[in-house]
């Protein structure tokens, strides 16, 4: 009598955990304190954030990335705005580009995570269901995945020019086959590894992490990203910022 083959065992869950770098300054929001610390709604951005991806089912442990010089400040921070305890969370010391400090935060990871997201502090009203979208590709097989957004606008390619005048135009991509990426962007912990040891260790950064994983071959695809995931970076981003965030309280959204 042949035996009847026993099911064939499900492979374990995989860990998630995410990195929000928070070393910068913030120089494009003025004089003060690092942007990430700037309120929103007398609440700093930073723990916005945090809110926003320990609300994300996928996620269960956040690293926070501080200003090597204001770990503690951070720490305290975090503490004292009623954040969950359910989800560890965790702040280590930057470094001086923020290359260095997701790197950082990656070597602080235990070794059970096998996904990574990256999200940038500066983004602190991304909806959850954006951030488990972006873990359940992942966690599905996809090597690398980033939300995004079409463009609205035509855009240029033009020569910079450094002294402010007319720059010339050279091209204009086609529309249709733009994104405005955003984040949290999510990775196998491997590839993200990868990237910034072999990218970031020879002085060709890029201006995202995803950036650097194309730049191994690596295929990264995208999902849908969200309206209100948007960077504060200038005066007027906060101020998008405070109006979105006072319509979530009004519907009790938030």
């Amino acid at each position: 009598m042949t035996p009847t083959p026993l099911p064939a065992t499900p492979p374990a869950p995989r860990a998630v955990a995410a990195v929000i770098p928070a070393a910068g300054r913030g120089v494009r929001l003025g004089p003060g304190a690092p942007k990430a610390l700037r309120t929103l709604g007398g609440i700093p951005i930073l723990v916005h954030a945090v809110r926003a991806l320990i609300r994300a089912r996928e996620v269960s442990l956040v690293v926070v990335v501080a200003p090597a010089d204001g770990v503690a400040e951070v720490r305290g921070l975090l503490d004292t705005h009623g954040l969950p305890e359910s989800k560890e969370i965790k702040v280590v010391a930057g470094g001086d580009t923020r290359q260095d400090s997701v790197r950082l935060g990656l070597a602080a990871l235990p070794g059970d995570v096998d996904v990574v997201l990256v999200h940038d502090a500066a983004r602190p009203l991304v909806p959850v269901e954006t951030v488990d979208a972006v873990a359940a590709a992942v966690r599905a097989g996809a090597p690398a995945v980033v939300p995004a957004l079409p463009l609205a606008d035509t855009v240029k390619e033009v020569v910079p020019e450094p002294g402010g005048g007319p720059e010339p135009v050279v091209g204009t991509p086609e529309r249709a086959r733009l994104r405005a990426v955003q984040t949290p962007q999510g990775f196998r912990r491997d590839v993200l590894a990868e990237a910034h040891e072999k990218i970031a260790s020879n002085g060709d950064g890029a201006t995202d992490d995803a950036g650097m994983v194309e730049r191994l071959g690596v295929e990264v695809v995208v999902v849908p990203g969200h309206e209100e995931a948007f960077k504060i970076t200038r005066p007027l981003d906060l101020v998008l910022a405070e109006a979105v965030l006072a319509r979530r309280r009004a519907s009790d959204a938030f």
